[in-house]
């Protein structure tokens, strides 16, 4: 089994891009998305959420994703949690979803921040990064989380300011040197897609 890193800036593109090659390796292939490993919003941080800092790797449950990745590789099943975006909780663990690692090639994990923690960039057998300019980044996130999420301009341009842009800057974008292969963003998705899937079967 091979475990593939995805990363990249916000609204860089790789979600798409991940979920693509998912799609082209077939059922083999499982995505994981590092968003669904969110933690709760601290009761503190209701109602100011623009103040919580979503984009630093403390806010992810990285130590559950390692293990899940693990049990993956050892052919056995873990459930996974989900994030509900829209009012910044983890489901219920209940409600997790169950995912066996028998007879998967392929993990795909994609996500900001997975090539910034080491726990997990030791897991990995080959890394991606995607790189797109921050204007274009910016404008990408501006309408998803308009649109997706619910957020207001404001909203989404002062968290940007607050913790995106810095974060980016400390964490995102130094990782790119632990990427084995760095892809353009703003490149044709079909040729980066193919360009990927054909790295990975060599």
């Amino acid at each position: 089994m091979q475990i593939i890193g995805i990363a990249g800036g916000t609204a860089s593109g790789k979600t798409t891009l991940a979920r693509r090659v998912a799609a082209a390796l077939g059922p083999r292939a499982v995505l994981l998305a590092h968003d669904r490993y969110y933690r709760t919003l601290p009761d503190a941080y209701r109602g100011r959420e623009v103040d919580y800092n979503f984009d630093h790797p403390d806010a992810l449950d990285n130590q559950l994703l390692a293990a899940n990745l693990d049990a993956l590789v050892a052919g056995a099943s873990t459930r996974v949690p989900d994030y509900d975006f829209a009012v910044c909780r983890q489901h219920p663990e209940s409600t997790w979803e169950t995912l066996s690692g028998a007879g998967v090639e392929v993990v795909l994990v994609e996500g900001i921040l997975v090539l910034a923690v080491e726990s997990l960039r030791v897991r990995f057998h080959r890394s991606f990064f995607v790189h797109t300019p921050a204007d274009i980044r910016l404008a990408r996130r501006l309408r998803r989380d308009i649109v997706e999420r619910g957020d207001t301009v404001e909203g989404v341009l002062d968290q940007y300011l607050a913790t995106v842009r810095p974060m980016h800057e400390v964490f995102v974008e130094p990782s790119r040197e632990h990427a084995e292969h760095v892809l353009d963003g703003t490149a044709d998705l079909e040729r980066s897609v193919a360009d990927v899937v054909r790295r990975l079967r060599r």
